[in-house]
């Protein structure tokens, strides 16, 4: 097939989508009815001759095809994407579009300096626009790795070949239990290790398992994929976990978390710019990254 404009706006509709896994779902992104959604996955669906997924009362599923046109979309779209920023870097204006990967709840860690460096990339005249996506780790290094962020800043327990991990900062994780837990009031010295391991723990699921593990807490009642959830979880009282330090102040300060034996029950994580390795040059991608790495090193004096 040969592909027109409105072909694109079609797989972009469908890229939606997938991606926010329905219809219903899709429409607060693209600004349509889902009649309308629809409408466009199914004149996409003509337009390609197959069935590309399923919808009704079971949910929203891909079929085979509609993997395989989703994945080549997301490849179509890349390449655009770099076809704008090599040209608009022919010229004084940068163009293009940055796609930048992060952890969940990193806003309030006083040690990024993600929002300083867009401001002092944004103070050059420029019309590149920025797109920011929360994602798990493991997600987050893949897309790394496959172009579709530009880069990537968090902690990574584990490593993927082909992609540089460049050191930011430590971020600090105590355990922590809400003001109706029973831990809450404990004395002092009541909170050690030996004691404190019978309790149900809120664990994320993505990269910290095994150190509490490690430490003795086999009594993981619940699993989560980001901070957020388990944040609700140690705040309803039944759970404790380990929490970043930052986020957990606010709650600290209002007297409804307490750090349990912080002076000893502790752990450093350590962050990391991601970028590929072999990845094209680009202006955009090249200066932002100049600011950012300035700004982080004015934030270390």
């Amino acid at each position: 097939m040969k592909t027109a404009g409105t072909d694109l706006t079609l797989l972009r509709v469908f890229d939606a989508v997938v991606r926010h896994g329905g219809f219903a779902a899709a429409q607060s992104e693209l600004n349509i009815a889902p009649s309308t959604i629809s409408n466009h996955i199914r004149a996409l669906e003509d337009r390609l001759g197959v069935k590309l997924c399923q919808r009704g009362r079971e949910g929203f599923d891909l079929t085979e095809q509609g993997s395989v046109v989703v994945a080549a979309a997301r490849r179509l779209f890349r390449s655009l994407d770099e076809f704008a920023t090599e040209v608009g870097d022919l010229g004084h204006l940068m163009i293009g579009a940055l796609k930048i990967g992060i952890l969940d709840s990193m806003a309030s860690d006083p040690n990024l300096r993600l929002s300083q460096a867009i401001a002092r990339f944004k103070s050059t005249p420029n019309s590149v626009s920025i797109d920011i996506r929360e994602d798990p780790p493991d997600i987050l290094m893949q897309k790394v790795h496959s172009g579709e962020h530009h880069l990537g800043i968090g902690a990574f327990s584990n490593k993927i070949p082909g992609l540089n991990y460049e050191p930011l900062y430590s971020e600090t994780n105590f355990l922590y239990c809400a003001d109706t837990h029973p831990l809450f009031d404990a004395p002092q010295d009541y909170l050690t290790l030996q004691n404190m391991r019978k309790e149900l723990v809120a664990s994320r699921a993505y990269w910290r398992d095994e150190f509490v593990r490690n430490l003795g807490f086999e009594n993981i009642g619940a699993k989560v994929d980001q901070i957020d959830p388990q944040l609700i979880l140690i705040l309803s009282g039944q759970y404790i976990g380990f929490l970043p330090d930052h986020v957990a102040q606010p709650w600290v300060s209002a007297g409804r978390l307490r750090a349990l034996s912080p002076s000893v029950i502790r752990y450093q994580c350590g962050f990391h710019l991601v970028t590929l390795r072999d990845r094209k040059p680009s202006r955009a991608v090249d200066e932002f990254l100049i600011a950012f790495r300035a700004v982080q090193r004015d934030a270390k004096g």
